[in-house]
C-alpha cells in the first residue's frame, strides 16, 4: 500500500516538476492559466523563468523523497529527514489548497476569473490530494 501511494505521489510531483521546467525553458502551454489574476485580468504573480526553475527543482526533490521513503529507490537518508520531511511536504500542499483567502485555494474570494475556475476545479483539489496522500504515507 505504501509503495502504491509513494508511486502515485512521486509520479504527480514528477509531472508537475516537468511542467515547471518546461515553463522555465520558455514554454507557454498552460502558463497563463496557472497564474492568478484579479477581476480585471491583471496577473497577481509574475514569476520569472528562474522562479519556475526553483519550483521545478523543489517538486523534483519532493518526488525523489517519496521514491526513497517508499523504497522505490534505495538511497540512504538520515532518519530525521525520513521522519519529518514528509510532514513538511504535507503541510505545504494542504496550506496551498486552503489558499490565501483572496486569489488561491478553496476559500478564495475571487472565483470567476479563468484561474479562479481552474483553481477550484483542478489546482486546489490536486494540492489537497497531494497533501492528504503525504499524510497517509507519514502515518503508514
Amino acid at each position: 500500500m505504501i509503495q502504491t501511494l509513494g508511486l502515485i505521489e512521486s509520479t504527480i510531483l514528477l509531472l508537475l516538476s516537468v511542467l515547471h521546467f518546461y515553463w522555465a525553458l520558455g514554454g507557454k502551454w498552460a502558463f497563463a492559466a496557472a497564474l492568478p489574476t484579479n477581476e480585471e485580468g491583471k496577473r497577481m504573480l509574475n514569476p520569472k523563468k528562474k522562479d519556475s526553475l526553483i519550483v521545478g527543482f523543489g517538486l523534483l526533490m519532493f518526488a525523489v523523497f517519496y521514491f526513497i521513503k517508499t523504497d522505490l529507490i534505495l538511497f540512504p537518508l538520515p532518519q530525521w529527514i525520513i521522519q519529518y520531511f514528509g510532514w513538511v511536504i504535507a503541510v505545504i500542499f494542504i496550506l496551498r489548497s486552503v489558499g490565501d483567502f483572496k486569489y488561491i485555494g478553496f476559500f478564495k474570494k475571487i472565483r470567476t476569473t479563468p484561474f479562479g475556475k481552474n483553481d477550484s476545479k483542478y489546482y486546489s483539489p490536486l494540492c489537497l490530494f497531494i497533501g492528504m496522500v503525504a499524510v497517509l504515507i507519514q502515518l503508514l
